[in-house]
């Protein structure tokens, strides 16, 4: 039996490096040499257990980049290419549904995300299987690595897609993590100019900062967001977007977003929060929700990274082995982790691989 190196969720709390047998290829579908995979903050709540959608005995994973390594019966190897360098969309809409969901697959009720679905392995593994139709090429001149940024930039498209936002627009983006990060890029791509990231930690202030966002400690005094957009743009922000998700942050969008402005929910780090109602109602500010992403959204993603000037590579902090793994997930959830992403490396030097087994 054929077998892989794969990080296993063994319990909560506990991650293990095992061999598993690999999924076999179905008659559409493509299977893919992972060569990185980040870890994402929805992985490091599914290792803890406190977000109610990963379970024990998982392979998880849903941020990769990787090559072509085989082929279902009924894909093309024109279009599919052995070896070709490729990432892939998670989000996976049954064949009958595609037409009707077209544009806003993250909406279709019978849709399931590859990484998030426990009964099929993922991609923190040498080899994952994904249908033909989610691969999406990469450029072979991206920087290493840069496939796995794609999926957190997709999700940063989608939330600037859906909040409309204009080149010339003031802009806060509250939690300097990877979906902050790669909102200053979303935006950016956008054309806009004119952005104040709100963040405690320091090393996270450094790293938006190179991304051409001016940063601002909200700690730093109660009205330290309010009051560094101010000084930033000389006027309160035209749009805000909450990649953090609790009371808190929401409470600073919406006092330092204009009046008759736009807050976008990108974080979901509560279930519930406190909303000011008059703070929305009296000044006609509009609350935006955002999941995910398009299919179109991902594909224009897939292309940022290959845009020199960016930044890209910024975003990613530190490279590791399947073995440094469970030691990172374990840092991560103590809240402990570098300020950009964090790669598990496979089938790379110095990489546990699979073997043949009898």
């Amino acid at each position: 039996m054929t077998t892989m190196t794969a990080l296993v969720l063994r319990e909560f709390g506990t991650m293990a490096v095992e061999q598993v047998p690999h999924a076999a290829i179905g008659e559409d579908e493509v299977q893919i040499a992972v060569s990185h995979t980040g870890i994402c903050g929805s992985d490091v709540h599914g290792f803890t257990g406190e977000n109610g959608r990963r379970f024990p005995g998982q392979v998880m994973g849903h941020e990769s980049e990787g090559t072509i390594a085989a082929l279902g019966a009924g894909v093309s190897p024109e279009l599919f290419p052995h070896g070709q360098r490729v990432t892939f969309n998670p989000v996976v809409v049954p064949v009958e549904d595609a037409e009707a969901f077209d544009g806003r697959e993250q909406h279709c009720p019978r849709k399931h995300v590859i990484g998030v679905r426990a009964d099929l392995p993922a991609a923190f593994a040498d080899l994952v299987v994904v249908p033909a139709r989610n691969v999406v090429p990469i450029h072979p001149e991206a920087p290493r690595g840069s496939g796995a940024l794609v999926e957190p930039l997709a999700v940063a498209a989608h939330a600037v897609r859906r909040s409309s936002v204009v080149a010339a627009q003031r802009v806060l983006v509250a939690g300097g993590g990877p979906i902050g990060q790669s909102l200053v890029i979303a935006l950016r791509m956008t054309g806009v100019e004119q952005i104040v990231v709100s963040e405690p930690d320091p090393a996270r202030r450094d790293l938006v900062a190179l991304l051409g966002a001016i940063a601002v400690d909200p700690l730093a005094a109660d009205s330290a967001v309010y009051d560094g957009v101010v000084a930033a743009f000389g006027a309160p922000a035209d749009v805000a977007f909450d990649a953090v998700g609790v009371s808190a942050t929401l409470a600073n969008c919406l006092a330092a977003v204009s009046l008759g402005g736009t807050v976008c929910l990108v974080g979901m780090g509560a279930p519930h929060v406190d909303l000011d109602a008059f703070s929305v109602s009296t000044a006609e500010r509009t609350i935006v929700g955002t999941f995910t992403y398009s299919a179109d959204a991902f594909r224009e993603a897939s292309r940022w990274i290959e845009q020199p000037g960016l930044g890209i590579e910024h975003l990613i902090s530190a490279v590791i082995s399947p073995h440094e793994a469970p030691a990172m997930f374990t840092q991560l959830a103590e809240g402990h982790g570098p300020a950009g992403k964090v790669l598990v490396a496979f089938n790379e030097p110095g990489a546990a691989r699979g073997e043949e087994t009898s």
